[in-house]
């Protein structure tokens, strides 16, 4: 969510997903984090790279931003699109560095666009490696391996469904579990509902943490999550995050109410999914 905001709702759940280029360059975001208690995950900002097709984080940078705010997990640099090996290489490369300097270590699997088996193999690789801590099943990797991550709504939202499925058939699920691997879900799809999709076929108590931006971002643009199979009509808001967003420069006065009133509606959904509380915001003033 936007740094204006995270005073206000992040402190009320016990894990966050910090993105390391926000770290170094926002210092009230850093500082935030830095006073968080709960489980902290540093991502290597990968998703939104890729997005802007801009070079990757450098690696080198991720323990000085980790110890920036005391990661609990820091996501090891991975590649998009690329080869399956040099997301390996990179682990394997990483794993010990950030051992050594006190982090839990954090998976992404990459594979080129339309390698599903690349993809695979690399989730079985990380399922019995010894330099793996958290496995991430993205929005990227795994809509990318299937071909679907762009113009292709209902293939993308059911595409993880679709994959935690076969590494299940294929008993690569059940190695992961019982290695006592972590999964993170990054990021929602193309609606709230993907979250009950993942659970009503039993998937959901193998998931640890999942993240996303969805309810405070589709709230401070205006848009409820709504009664549609998927949560939300028109499918993904593609919009990237703005996390210099706040209400005084963006948003109208007289539509702070509205707005606000769709953040907290986004919110509570989701925690009613996931069999969280975390209290109804009755004063649009503790958004400001």
């Amino acid at each position: 969510m936007p740094t204006a905001f995270l005073n206000d709702v992040a402190f009320s759940y016990p894990t966050q997903l910090m993105l390391a280029h926000l770290v170094e360059n926002d210092e009230e975001y850093a500082n935030f984090y830095n006073n968080y208690s709960g489980l902290k995950i540093l991502d290597n900002s990968a998703f939104e790279m890729y997005k802007r097709g801009e070079p990757m984080y450098p690696a080198e940078k991720l323990i000085e931003m980790g110890q920036k705010v005391n990661a609990s997990y820091i996501i090891m640099s991975d590649y998009p699109d690329e080869e399956p090996e040099k997301t390996v290489t990179a682990a394997t490369e990483l794993a010990p560095r950030f051992r050594a300097n006190g982090f839990g270590t954090f998976y992404c699997p990459q594979a080129k666009i339309g390698d599903i088996e690349g993809l695979i193999e690399s989730f079985e690789w990380a399922a019995t490696s010894e330099h793996v801590d958290y496995i991430g099943f993205s929005i990227l990797n795994i809509p990318n391996a299937y071909g679907v991550e762009k113009n292709n709504q209902l293939q993308r939202y059911l595409s993880r469904l679709k994959f935690i499925n076969e590494l299940d058939k294929r008993g690569v699920l059940g190695e992961i579990v019982d290695n006592n691997k972590k999964i993170h879900f990054l990021g929602l799809l193309d609606g709230p509902n993907e979250i009950e999709l993942i659970q009503m076929a039993g998937y959901g108590d193998c998931i640890d943490t999942w993240d996303s931006s969805a309810a405070v971002w589709y709230g401070l643009n205006g848009i409820k999550f709504d009664n549609s199979p998927t949560g939300s009509y028109n499918g993904k808001f593609e919009k990237e995050v703005d996390f210099s967003f706040n209400f005084e420069d963006n948003i109208e006065k007289d539509d702070w109410e509205n707005v606000t009133g769709a953040v907290d509606s986004n919110l509570m959904r989701i925690d009613n999914m996931c069999g969280t509380t975390r209290g109804v915001i009755e004063d649009s003033e503790e958004f400001i």
